[in-house]
């Protein structure tokens, strides 16, 4: 009875934001999209802060001393180049609406609006009162149901669902491209400097230098190690067409013969390009959700 009466609350606070036609659905997706959780933007900051400060001690502790200008130039615009696509690849997972259910829509104008055919069931989420589409799972932080939900990532301070998992596999990849990276330049900035008896090896301090590259070193480990193996699951999820929030459930679903290389197109948006690899361009504006699509959940009747 509580749980009905504090869905009947949600419904009369959130009728406006039901998606029942295209003008609403614009309206929807111009909003910026951000999870106001504390543990979630500090590891945001310490993400961008640990990047930045990768870039900082290549570029100036590594590159600009080098004797070698077109080693320095080379490297500096490899580098910095996959440390903007790493981080724009954050902030568009960060700032993306993964595929938020609009709460409090499970009333019964909206469910007269989507025309059932007879039989057909309707299940509603009693902690959001929101109708529940087809693999969608609630996520206790963002306070919302999630469209094919895989998990929430402090580390992008969201959800990753429908909407921004290609970005968030672009940037685990990128942040594996850039530690892979600054641990072959760190090895052959240490082989400059004992070779050189650390007298032309940069402009800090050797002691400086030294606790700099280490700290830049043990960075990239860890940072390869953790993004390699997000990276590997993405894909592996994104092959298997089974979100990681399915798997922990064991929800099994029917698969198709081509399951692998359709669910590629749609989570990068369609035919292979260069675009795939762009957190820049944007992914094609998905169709409301049908009537067909709604399913899991407790049962909701009118």
């Amino acid at each position: 009875m509580q749980s009905q009466r504090l869905c009947d609350e949600e419904q009369q606070h959130h009728l406006l934001e039901q998606v029942s036609s295209p003008a609403s659905l614009r309206e929807a997706t111009a909003r910026v999209w951000f999870i106001q959780d504390g543990c979630g933007m500090v590891c945001a900051f310490i993400t961008w802060f640990l990047v930045l400060y990768a870039d900082f001690v290549v570029t100036f502790v590594m590159l600009l001393p080098s004797k070698s200008v077109a080693y320095a130039v080379v490297n500096g615009v490899l580098f910095n180049c996959l440390a903007v696509l790493a981080l724009t690849s954050h902030l568009r997972t960060m700032l993306t609406d993964p595929g938020a259910v609009p709460k409090g829509n499970a009333t019964k104008e909206y469910v007269s609006s989507l025309q059932l055919k007879p039989g057909e069931v309707l299940y509603k989420c009693p902690k959001c009162c929101s109708i529940k589409p087809q693999r969608a799972h609630h996520c206790s932080i963002c306070k919302r149901c999630i469209r094919k939900m895989d998990h929430h990532c402090p580390w992008v301070n969201n959800c990753v669902g429908e909407n921004n998992q290609r970005f968030f596999v672009l940037f685990t990849m990128y942040i594996a491209m850039i530690s892979t990276y600054a641990l072959v330049l760190s090895v052959l900035q240490f082989y400059t400097c004992v070779r050189t008896d650390w007298s032309e090896c940069s402009d800090f301090s050797p002691p400086v230098a030294v606790l700099l590259i280490i700290f830049l070193f043990l960075e990239a480990i860890l940072f390869l190690t953790f993004t390699a193996v997000m990276f590997s699951t993405q894909i592996q999820s994104i092959c298997s067409d089974e979100m990681v929030a399915e798997r922990l459930k064991n929800e099994k679903l029917k698969k198709g013969r081509r399951v692998r290389w359709d669910s590629m197109k749609t989570v990068f948006g369609g035919q292979p390009s260069l675009l795939w690899i762009n957190p820049f361009a944007g992914l094609r504006l998905r169709k409301l959700i049908t009537s067909q699509t709604l399913r899991a959940g407790p049962e909701f009747s009118v």
